[in-house]
């Protein structure tokens, strides 16, 4: 049985992974270490836990030896990286954090992954050759778009937050250790992502949570940035598609092809909510409120997701207006969050 190391998956993203994955490949083992911040909870696992197949570690990914006891304890044979603080907020208040976990962490984990894998640059050791690093990052670190235009893989980093700086850090990282070292490694940058299971403080589910709580539903400025939105689950097909068959040493761009501002995004959430949980009166458009934007807000992300297309035939099964109607019911299927707020 192949052990994987998996990272933060009691967050968002990897909370939705780990249950596809464990089904679709039972002969696989996943330990998931996660130091359990304020993004990660175990509920979001519960599926899972008691699976003959996880294991779930409770840590750093900052911590050397905890990392190094577990490749060995474990005989890892894979990485697939998610953890990392990734609240572009919290960076701009606290962005030490950010470095911390993206840069360090991602240095930690790849470092012993080498010392684990490889005699020595371009050596593997007997029996590790297939071993793999798969990184998760972000489009945020391309910076941001005019009025036209898609981020490719060739696209110049530009990162413009304390958090997209750190992940463009950690990208640079992984690339350093194809090219010095001859690690096999892969990159994917994703678009915005939603579904169930992301944490209360993204756009998605501050709207629903606000909206049902009878609160005013805050937008960012005049609410016309646009984010390129990405079903989780699509984007969990596309991390196992490039983790088990893209080329070694390359960077994947997965996208929704699903450009949307944030004034649609919250017209058309209320709208569901107005079907699916209605008010007693009125409508939850009623509560959107304008806010001061935030310090440094990209005006536009959007991705050219054709080389995932045409090399992995990968393709997002949700648009927008599918994948938030499947969201929005989990939401509301959450009987703490309907019951604390209605």
């Amino acid at each position: 049985m192949k052990s994987i190391l998996v990272t933060g998956c009691a967050g968002f993203i990897g909370s939705n992974f780990v249950p596809y994955f464990l089904e679709k490949y039972p002969e696989h083992q996943l330990v998931n270490l996660d130091l359990l911040t304020y993004a990660g909870n175990l509920d979001n696992l519960k599926e899972i836990e008691t699976n003959e197949c996880y294991t779930f570690v409770h840590g750093d990914i900052c911590d050397r030896a905890l990392v190094e006891q577990l490749f060995n304890q474990h005989d890892i044979r894979g990485v697939i990286h998610f953890a990392a603080e990734s609240h572009v907020d919290n960076s701009i208040k606290n962005p030490g954090v950010f470095v911390q976990t993206n840069v360090n962490g991602t240095f930690t984990l790849i470092d012993v992954a080498y010392k684990s894998w490889m005699e020595k640059p371009f050596v593997f050791k007997s029996g590790y050759k297939d071993c793999r690093f798969h990184h998760i990052s972000t489009d945020e670190v391309y910076g941001t778009l005019g009025e036209t235009g898609l981020f490719t893989e060739e696209t110049a980093y530009a990162p413009n937050s304390p958090y997209s700086a750190s992940k463009a850090g950690s990208d640079m990282i992984v690339r350093s250790y194809y090219h010095t070292y001859g690690m096999n490694t892969v990159i994917t940058n994703c678009s915005n992502n939603y579904g169930p299971k992301q944490h209360n403080e993204k756009l998605i589910p501050t709207i629903i949570r606000k909206a049902i709580s009878g609160q005013n539903i805050p937008i960012y400025g005049d609410g016309k940035n646009i984010r390129d939105w990405l079903y989780v689950l699509d984007h969990c097909k596309g991390i196992d598609l490039v983790y088990h068959a893209g080329n070694v040493g390359e960077v994947y761009n997965i996208g929704g092809r699903n450009e949307r501002n944030n004034n649609y995004i919250a017209d058309k959430v209320c709208e569901i909510l107005d079907d699916l949980h209605p008010k007693a009166q009125g409508s939850y458009k009623e509560q959107l409120s304008f806010v001061e934007d935030r310090a440094g807000h990209d005006k536009r992300y959007a991705i050219d997701a054709t080389k995932i297309e045409t090399e992995l035939d990968w393709k997002a099964d949700e648009s927008f207006e599918s994948g938030i109607v499947k969201t929005i019911e989990w939401y509301l299927s959450q009987s703490a969050l309907v019951s604390t707020t209605s």
